[in-house]
């Protein structure tokens, strides 16, 4: 060696190389793995060639040197390609465009060998040279054309100087500058990439970034301003340097890229427990489900306020059929009106059924363009995708989180992002199932109540009915009476008769069991609510025809819950007609026909018609018809249909009027 002075660099690179191993083992990070094999191959080029000039290859053998400029441009060819590894395709492989430059240049340097120290290429071999150089340019102005980190103007224009004075020195400088050259151009692209990729002001980036422009201070030997001894001395010792300075800036660079990710992880583990901790304030638990789908407006505030999304929306499953808007939050008026008006035409079948998976979890991207119409608001209003947290029932999706507007949008989406949102759409399924189960557990004890009440009303009148019935009979055999007084006889026993059949019917109403599945003949229990509920028409001056087809299959389903449905329906149609501004007779209509395997119930009235048909069963009922009928019975009817295998639906009638249809698999 020339100096001593090039041991200490050499062991320092060398005690750093574990340094490098240690980080690719702990990161796993493919650039750490091919900082750490440049350095190898720059230790090695060390001990062939220590002379960072070349100039000292006269007294040493061929092969080290061919071995040594070949290690020396391999490891810069890893410095480019693990800060920008762009690629190409051919076929089914990607090739990194740091091969087809690097390439070139290393046939360069093993060819350059075959010839004496200082002598000039003739012939054949005169053009081979240029022409490996040509083809790392043309590779090179490809790679910069790419766009990544850096600017394309900037690349573009490194590469072209870098080039052009290859070339220059190879037609004027021989063999040995061009190599030189390339090698600088290659440090100083890579001083440009360390400040484009990280991007931050720090002691790694500064270290990083003054090591690799040292290591291309080289190519200022070709000025003889240089040569003079004091300034040549300090050259040397600068690019000898180099190495050292740059894998001290590169293991702090990885350092400080594991400290921002470890503070950017502690400061989202604090955001998920704020936002985890806002979502358990949340008190969910109500005794009837209209209480607790009307919290929406509440999620989804709390939703916007924690989460990473500022803007939520909030979809639930109706009893009849399709998806509302259950609350909103972060949105403008025109754009709730119109996902409102978008949930309705959402099918169910297909709800979030093909959209991809966010981050490999139940959330998805989903997309509205399927299910927008020509001129719909929400294209106009750049709201046609959202993120959707589903709140999944037993076999589908009974509702879904909407969430748009991400905070940030520089930092990606991570899954721990949508943990917090995920449990509260679980929690509030649970919920929202319980609720439902205790509605109905509510709504069977009623019923129960009222069971045991009309069977003790029918057991306390029947005895003394009994009674009127056996001497009315014994009167009617006598011989003794005349006109007037058979006539009222009749009377009494024509009254006794039907007080008969009214308790008949609270005895049926009595013995029926709730909770279970029984076979319910339609026509006796529409009967049944016909004489037990005339009365309640004939007081508020309502005409009730009824119209039961003869013959009517039967049907499996609880009898309770069931006339509870027909009852709800009966309500509302007489409620309607009452609101009714026309001078036409009140009417309601109660049929019952068979079409198949299905049993059909019409429950229809000449009141104003449902404003929105396929949200008539949705439980804020402040929409269900023009009549602005109040109440919770066509939502409750709609819930008891779907248990008992049957389907609920309205429809508007002409020219005015509307009607209900209860439709029931045939037993």
């Amino acid at each position: 060696m020339q100096d001593w002075y090039q041991i200490p660099v050499l062991v320092l690179t060398a005690l750093l190389l574990p340094a490098f191993g240690y980080l690719y083992l702990r990161t796993r990070d493919i650039r750490n793995l091919l900082w750490f094999l440049a350095f190898i191959f720059g230790v090695v080029r060390f001990l062939l060639v220590p002379d960072p000039t070349w100039e000292a290859v006269a007294g040493r053998r061929p092969w080290e040197v061919a071995v040594g400029q070949a290690c020396a441009l391999f490891a810069s060819g890893l410095f480019l390609a693990s800060l920008s590894p762009l690629s190409f395709q051919i076929g089914k492989i990607r090739v990194l465009y740091a091969i087809p430059f690097i390439a070139p240049l290393i046939l360069y340097a093993l060819l350059s060998r075959l010839l004496p120290a200082g002598a000039t290429a003739h012939g054949v071999l005169y053009w081979v040279f240029p022409a490996l150089g040509a083809i790392s340019l043309y590779a090179g102005m490809r790679w910069s054309l790419k766009r990544g980190v850096l600017p394309v103007p900037v690349s573009m224009l490194a590469c072209t100087v870098f080039g052009v004075l290859a070339f220059w020195c190879y037609f004027n400088r021989g063999l040995f500058w061009p190599l030189i050259m390339a090698k600088s151009g290659i440090y100083v692209m890579t001083a440009l990439l360390v400040v484009a990729v990280f991007r931050r002001i720090s002691p790694g980036v500064f270290l990083g970034v003054l090591g690799f422009l040292l290591w291309s201070l080289s190519v200022l030997l070709l000025y003889p301003a240089f040569h003079a001894p004091p300034m040549h001395e300090v050259l040397l010792r600068s690019v000898t340097l180099a190495p050292v300075v740059s894998a001290m800036g590169l293991i702090l660079v990885t350092l400080e890229s594991e400290l921002s990710v470890n503070i950017a992880a502690s400061r989202r583990d604090r955001r998920v427990r704020l936002e985890l901790e806002a979502y358990a304030d949340l008190v969910l638990s109500r005794r009837r489900l209209d209480d607790f789908d009307r919290q929406g407006d509440e999620v989804c505030r709390a939703v916007a306020e924690s989460s990473r999304f500022t803007q939520a929306v909030l979809l639930l499953l109706h009893p009849g059929g399709g998806f509302r808007v259950a609350g909103s939050a972060g949105l403008d008026s025109a754009v709730a009106e119109a996902l409102a008006g978008l949930a309705a035409r959402i099918p169910v079948a297909e709800f979030l059924a093909l959209s991809p998976s966010v981050t490999g979890g139940a959330t998805v991207n989903l997309d509205l363009q399927p299910w927008l119409r020509p001129g719909d608001d929400l294209e106009r209003l750049r709201f046609t995708a959202a993120v959707a947290v589903p709140l999944m029932g037993r076999t589908a999706a009974e509702g879904a989180f909407l969430v748009a507007g991400l905070r940030d949008p520089g930092e990606p989406l991570r899954p721990d992002d949508l943990v917090p949102l995920e449990m509260l759409a679980a929690r509030m399924q649970s919920v929202r199932s319980q609720t439902r189960m205790l509605e109905k557990l509510i709504d069977s004890e009623k019923f129960a109540g009222l069971g045991q009440l009309a069977g003790n009303v029918a057991q306390q009148l029947n005895n003394p009915l009994t009674v009127i019935l056996g001497y009315a009979g014994l009167l009617e055999d006598s011989q003794k009476l005349d006109a007037p007084d058979r006539k009222g006889l009749d009377a009494i026993l024509t009254s006794a008769r039907t007080m008969r059949s009214t308790l008949e019917s609270l005895q049926r109403v009595a013995r029926a069991p709730a909770s279970q599945l029984t076979m319910v003949s339609i026509g006796e229990m529409l009967s049944d609510m016909e004489r037990l509920h005339r009365s309640e028409f004939l007081l508020r001056s309502i005409d009730l025809r009824v119209n039961i087809a003869p013959g009517l299959p039967q049907v499996r389903a609880q009898s309770q819950q069931l006339r509870q449905a027909v009852l709800h329906c009966l309500q509302f149609a007489m409620d309607a007609v009452e609101r009714t501004e026309s001078e036409s007779d009140k009417l309601v209509r109660l049929e019952a026909t068979a079409e198949g395997s299905q049993v059909q119930i019409l429950i229809a009235h000449n009141g104003p018609g449902f404003e929105h048909p396929d949200r008539a069963f949705d439980p804020f009922t402040s929409a269900q018809s023009a009549g602005d009928i109040t109440g919770l019975g066509l939502s409750l009817c709609a819930t008891i249909l779907r248990d008992n295998s049957g389907h609920a639906s309205a429809v508007n009638l002409e020219p005015n009027g509307a009607a209900i249809v209860l439709e029931l698999q045939a037993a």
